[in-house]
């Protein structure tokens, strides 16, 4: 993947604890994070193939069995208002406000132009993380199996879910979308294709070395990038002016 000098956003993760003393329990479909009042979905646990079957993309291949423990989602995107309560509360230095207007123009649209540092940064404040790219591909997926897209595989209803390339159909912005402005996908999430690129907590690396369950993705150490041959962190769900190839799930 090469860097792209343009919008990342944030979306965020917890684990969901399952104490000894009740491992039967229910957990509800969504909760309200008290840090910051979002809402987040119970991604449930299981497992998906994760990579590229239909266009055999390098940097995602070989297709792999992946297991993952349940977790929460965050159910939007982190807005600028939010992101300006953790400047205001921390005093965190964060200078790209003028950049972040022109695309982003209100409190209720995605805060852009953040860094993965900034992004972290913001998650440790509010008490979360940064899903791992194995997280991000199987909430993006919404319980749907082998499907090019967050909604499946009918192209046509795109304008529907994802905010990208011209205005056309319910995708009438010309910058990013205020969260929440189109359909979610099966387990509520909304924006998971189009807008922005969003940040993921692993480095980035060959699919050949990943472990099978929970994983975390490689070590700086064994990083491996041929594309560019510079550490990165996995971005994912394209953003605002990528056509519509950026949109599939396993793009990264």
């Amino acid at each position: 993947m090469i860097q792209r000098p343009v919008i990342l956003l944030l979306l965020m993760v917890v684990w969901v604890g399952c104490g000894e003393d009740e491992p039967e329990k229910v957990k509800p479909k969504e909760i309200i994070w008290g840090k910051d009042n979002a809402k987040m979905a119970l991604i449930p646990a299981g497992s998906f193939e994760m990579g590229d079957h239909l266009d055999n993309m390098a940097d995602a291949l070989p297709l792999h069995t992946v297991e993952l423990d349940a977790f929460y989602m965050d159910i939007h995107e982190v807005t600028v208002r939010k992101f300006k309560e953790f400047v205001r509360e921390t005093g965190y230095e964060y200078n790209r406000w003028d950049d972040v207007a022109k695309y982003s123009p209100t409190n209720e649209h995605p805060v852009i132009y953040v860094t993965w540092d900034d992004a972290t940064a913001y998650a440790k404040w509010v008490g979360k993380r940064l899903p791992t790219e194995a997280e991000w591909e199987f909430a993006a997926r919404g319980g749907l199996i082998g499907k090019e897209f967050s909604w499946g595989d009918d192209e046509s209803a795109a304008r529907d879910y994802a905010n990208y390339g011209d205005t056309k159909g319910k995708d009438k912005w010309h910058g990013c979308a205020p969260v929440g402005s189109l359909k979610p996908n099966e387990y509520g999430l909304y924006d998971m294709a189009g807008n922005a690129w969003e940040w993921c907590a692993d480095w980035y690396g060959q699919y050949s070395r990943s472990p099978s369950r929970n994983p975390q993705g490689p070590s700086t150490e064994h990083y491996e990038q041929p594309a560019c041959g510079l550490p990165q962190r996995p971005q994912s769900g394209g953003y605002r002016l990528q056509p519509r190839f950026s949109l599939c799930v396993r793009i990264r």
